[in-house]
């Protein structure tokens, strides 16, 4: 036949046949369907050939009607790999384990190794990864990736600035870069301290310098707050001063917002990659949702270090659908204030806090409410000027 791949999985004999009318036996094969190959004359009364497995009970058929003695002279074929399989069960299995086993053992974290990190925030990264999952003995494509563990990492760690992961044969490598926080710089020059913009102080402690000014006083941008001059002798002004302040904020709020949102639902299915191809071997009676968000996370296989053309994917499908967000006027007016709040304390920093606020102007246009804000903030108002020596 022409598919010999074909033929090994099907299986095929090769039959010896001796007496005459050989060539009428063949051709009454061929009568009945049964594919013949490689027909060879042994000897005057003698020929061999070749006929699939599955016609075996068709040629003994055909055989019984003419005078010949025939035998199976070969066996090939998967059929009879698995036969003779059976016969060395113990063998073939221990094989089977022993290969199992290599390349679970090829696929599982053996160590991790963290470069560039001081030890207490290497016993942090360890104790993190500890927690996630990802340490020694652990299988790789049964914990987080690379990616993840990176922004799992920075987020629960603040020390971190930057981590890089990545995955060696059966190691982990983590490069770390720490946030490096450096004292507070000390005046290296003679400065005085002025009010960096229009504030009443709430509260003032000068360490190093002249005050000029007291709580409760109002003071201007760019007023003198802490004088370096003491007599005559030029120093460093350093003070702690805060002070409230105003900002005005415009702010719209949309009385409807139409938004997409995920339900909770998802369906999971996973699959072995073989070379691109993909056979799924899990999820096959989950159905996918009408409007998704798909999520693939896949896991190359490997075998003693070497990249396998396998792989294990897992595909998740989050249900998304469209939400309406509707607010009363007097809603509107709330989200609106906490709107500007969270703006706002991203001007103004972690030290300082937001005192108060107050709706100057409200108007409702084209289905949105607009709002002009006054909000009272203390924060820091000091701002060093250097004294310039001669004045």
């Amino acid at each position: 036949m022409k598919n010999s791949w074909t033929n090994f999985w099907i299986g095929y004999v090769q039959i010896k046949a001796e007496g005459t009318g050989l060539e009428r036996m063949i051709n009454e094969c061929l009568r009945s369907g049964i594919s013949v190959w490689r027909v060879k004359r042994e000897g005057d009364q003698s020929i061999s050939f070749f006929i699939p497995l599955k016609d075996v009970h068709a040629f003994r058929a055909v055989r019984r009607k003419q005078d010949c003695k025939c035998s199976f002279s070969k066996k090939n074929g998967f059929p009879f790999v698995v036969k003779r399989s059976y016969k060395n069960s113990g063998f073939v299995l221990g094989m089977l384990l022993f290969l199992g086993v290599l390349f679970l053992l090829s696929n599982m974290i053996w160590s991790i190794e963290v470069h560039g990190a001081k030890p207490e925030t290497e016993h942090l990264i360890v104790k993190e990864l500890d927690r996630m999952g990802v340490k020694a003995g652990a299988v790789q494509f049964l914990t987080y990736d690379s990616d993840d563990i990176q922004k799992i990492l920075t987020n629960r760690i603040p020390a971190l600035t930057w981590v890089g992961v990545e995955l060696k044969g059966t190691s982990y490598h983590l490069k770390v870069v720490e946030k490096n926080m450096p004292d507070q710089e000390e005046y290296a020059s003679p400065r005085n301290i002025v009010a960096k913009k229009k504030a009443v102080i709430t509260r003032i402690y000068v360490e190093q310098g002249k005050p000029l000014a007291m709580v409760h006083d109002h003071v201007q941008q760019g007023q003198l707050l802490v004088s370096g001059m003491v007599g005559e002798k030029a120093i460093p002004a350093k003070a702690k001063i805060f002070g409230e302040t105003w900002y005005e904020t415009e702010v719209e709020v949309p009385l409807k917002t139409d938004f997409s949102v995920f339900n909770g639902n998802l369906t999971e299915k996973q699959f072995v990659s073989i070379n691109g191809w993909n056979l799924q071997i899990w999820g096959y009676r989950q159905e996918d949702p009408s409007v998704f968000v798909k999520e693939q996370d896949k896991r190359d296989l490997q075998f003693l270090g070497w990249k396998t053309p396998f792989a294990y994917i897992k595909e998740i499908k989050r249900e998304k659908e469209v939400v309406t967000r509707s607010y009363t006027v007097k809603e509107a007016v709330k989200a609106g204030v906490e709107m500007g709040k969270e703006d706002l304390m991203q001007k103004i920093g972690e030290n300082g806090r937001i005192s108060g606020e107050k709706v100057l102007h409200q108007r409702n246009e084209n289905g949105k409410v607009k709002l002009k804000i006054l909000y009272q903030v203390i924060e820091d108002i000091v701002k060093t000027t250097p004294i310039v020596q001669g004045d």
